[in-house]
């Protein structure tokens, strides 16, 4: 073993309070009481979510709704108010939810992965491609009907993982390379998606989709609620089981590889991880950026670099805070429903202002 690697190993193996580079762990019982706290409060933001619109719901009509089908007693709301809750706002409400969680998960996973504190899961491309997809579907009406929109994303969004796959694997599969392939594939299918949408699309469908592609949960179902929360479950116990890996990566491949970390395939297996969940999250709700940017430097600061405590406490951050924005962007200029996408942005640009100043003082 080199001496660069013995130092490496020395330096991944010291305790987390000889590291000057890595925040000191939260203690196991600050750690639990993130999580209780972060449950309890996502579960109190669901209700209360829920509760917002024109047609007045309170909490507690909230909680008999899904009791009631849940088949724990019955509810005497009437069946309109029943199905506002059940079939409108419930679904969404969950969606924003499930989409927050996974959309941090990636952007934790990628950055420690990438080693790059501005990669988030739009890195590799998947968000462009499913965009292309959608369009393809509805402008060109490619599958006769038979395929939707969502179907037409997800199909996109593995197209092009699959070429940022290939790409980074020609050019020699580090780091950077992927990273570089990524942004190749995410410029090819932005400009495929507009040049369908200038020469095929109507006035209508243009503004369809520009919607969509901006983010968008409304109309969402209990199919992609059931869908997205079964990928992320997935992708969430793969990342975890890969949590103790991924510490190592905070200290670069050679150091992984010291460590008896298979650099190549712990690489491939993250990154699938990651862009299946992506996939999934953008077909059902669009493109929404930032998300998975910004929470996982906020949750970091809070739990620190272990990723076994990093990554259920920054799902939890993305789940509130995706609720938050999503109630938002249906309120705000009611009975008109701005994107999410756009809510997110306009929050997330300060935020990653302050990312590149704290990478810059640090670098």
């Amino acid at each position: 073993m080199s001496t660069d690697s013995r130092t490496a190993a020395k330096t991944a193996e010291a305790p987390p309070a000889a590291r000057p580079d890595v925040p000191a762990r939260v203690g196991a019982p600050l750690s639990v009481l993130l999580w209780c706290g972060g449950t309890l409060l996502l579960l109190a933001s669901v209700a209360v979510a829920v509760t917002i619109g024109p047609a007045r719901i309170s909490v507690p009509d909230v909680w008999s709704t899904v009791a009631a089908h849940l088949g724990f007693g019955a509810s005497d709301l009437s069946p309109i108010r029943d199905g506002i809750i059940w079939n409108l706002r419930m679904p969404r409400t969950l969606l924003a939810a499930v989409c927050g969680a996974g959309l941090a998960v990636c952007g934790t996973v990628m950055q420690s992965l990438l080693r790059n504190p501005l990669a988030d899961p739009f890195v590799l491309g998947v968000s462009s491609g499913a965009s292309t997809g959608a369009v393809v579907v509805v402008v060109l009406g490619v599958g006769g009907g038979a395929v939707s929109l969502s179907a037409g994303a997800f199909v996109g969004a593995l197209l092009s993982f699959a070429l940022v796959l290939l790409l980074s694997h020609t050019l020699g599969g580090s780091t950077d390379r992927v990273v570089l392939s990524g942004v190749a594939a995410m410029q090819l299918f932005s400009a495929l998606t507009s040049f369908v949408v200038m020469t095929s699309a109507d006035a209508e469908q243009t503004r369809g989709v520009l919607f969509w592609l901006l983010g968008s949960l409304s109309g969402v179902g209990w199919s992609e609620v059931a869908l997205c929360s079964a990928v992320l479950a997935v992708c969430l116990v793969v990342c975890l089981a890969h949590a103790r890996t991924l510490d190592a990566f905070a200290f670069g491949q050679d150091a992984a590889a010291a460590l008896g970390v298979n650099v190549a395939r712990t690489r491939i297996v993250l990154l699938c991880a990651t862009a299946l969940l992506t996939a999934a999250l953008v077909s059902a709700a669009g493109a929404i950026g930032f998300v998975g940017l910004v929470l996982p430097h906020a949750a970091r600061a809070l739990t620190g670099s272990g990723h076994r405590r990093l990554l259920p406490v920054t799902a939890l951050a993305g789940a509130i805070f995706l609720v938050g924005v999503d109630t938002l962007a249906r309120t705000v200029l009611d009975p008109q429903e701005v994107p999410v996408g756009v809510v997110t942005a306009l929050i997330g640009v300060p935020a990653f202002v302050l990312v590149l100043h704290r990478t810059r003082s640090t670098s």
